[in-house]
């Protein structure tokens, strides 16, 4: 029988919390979540029971310290866990401070993702450039040994046509003349 898969909005719903804390969670809690041949998370019901879990802990103070040890079979240290049995209750303040960080935490892991893909495009653009650069380079030097030779082919062609010009008349000039005899003309 497959499993259920539910897209991260959905999971997000039935635990309760906004989709960014999930990712979140995923991130600081180094949890395991399945991804599909296109590399989008997708969650299973026991996805969904772990961060329920994770929403409780954080609920009666755990930090995520804490709950990192708990999830990996570790004993949290007493300084870690919630003081006694009583429910802590944050003032505005600490919820306001923790909210800062946790979106502080979001958005730099967003931004250091964002870099990293930009890193590649700009990588990827300034090669496509460097070898049309390179290609347009050859070209015109290519061009310019064909300009030489073509050049270099008409002044040798030039030199052996005047070399021979020049023989034929050196030639010509040392042959015995030879006179013409008048023609003579016929009288009728």
């Amino acid at each position: 029988m497959e499993k259920v898969r539910y897209m991260i909005s959905d999971a997000a719903q039935i635990a309760g919390v906004e989709s960014h804390v999930l990712r979140y969670w995923e991130d600081e809690l180094e949890l395991t979540v399945p991804r599909n041949e296109l590399g989008h998370r997708y969650y299973t019901r026991e996805n969904i029971q772990q961060f329920q879990k994770i929403k409780e802990l954080k609920e009666q103070g755990y930090q995520l310290k804490a709950i990192r040890m708990i999830l990996h079979g570790q004993e949290p240290e007493a300084a870690l866990a919630p003081a006694g049995n009583q429910q802590t209750t944050l003032s505005a303040e600490e919820r306001m401070d923790q909210f800062r960080e946790l979106m502080s935490d979001i958005v730099g892991h967003a931004i250091a993702q964002n870099n990293e893909e930009l890193s590649q495009t700009i990588g990827q653009e300034v090669q496509e450039r460097v070898l049309k650069e390179m290609d347009y380079l050859m070209r015109e030097q290519e061009d310019a040994a064909e300009e030489r030779f073509k050049k270099l082919d008409a002044a040798i062609r030039g030199s052996v046509h005047k070399k021979r010009s020049f023989f034929a008349k050196e030639k010509a000039a040392k042959a015995p003349k030879e006179k013409k005899k008048p023609a003579k003309l016929q009288t009728t």
